[in-house]
């Protein structure tokens, strides 16, 4: 049993991973969300549930630290591409961004143009983004 207390969920820190699907260099986002954990202690891992690239990354990431007792939880939207098409991706993520974060992590590979989109946004919305280019 972890000796780590559980924090309020508005105690944790909040992070919002965005990321091309292409995205290959999962070490990258294990380290960053890793540094991250041992900085802020609990953390709130937001992303599109998207089965590859960043989201997928950053989804593993979480179980295995929830398996270790780690004080993770993560809080994944899909987007709706039955119901909006081509418009369902950035739908999604005007939506999670306006849920806030202490901080946006986007991967972007090849530009991107969701992730890049993505991280604009957030921006102009006055939120923290940190860009990993590859």
């Amino acid at each position: 049993m972890s000796d780590e207390r559980k924090a309020p969920a508005a105690a944790r820190f909040r992070v919002l991973v965005t990321g091309s699907r292409t995205w290959r260099q999962g070490d990258l986002i294990d380290r960053a969300l890793s540094a991250l954990r041992v900085e802020h202690g609990s953390l709130v891992v937001v992303h599109g549930a998207c089965p590859s690239g960043a989201d997928g990354y950053a989804s593993a990431w979480v179980m295995r630290m929830a398996a270790i007792g780690r004080d993770v939880v993560e809080e994944y939207y899909p987007a709706n591409w039955a119901k909006f098409g081509d418009a369902a991706g950035p739908i999604r993520n005007r939506a999670m961004v306006d849920l806030g974060a202490d901080l946006v992590l986007a991967f972007i590979r090849d530009g991107s143009p969701g992730a890049t989109q993505c991280a604009r946004y957030a921006e102009s919305r006055g939120l923290l983004v940190r860009r990993v280019l590859a």
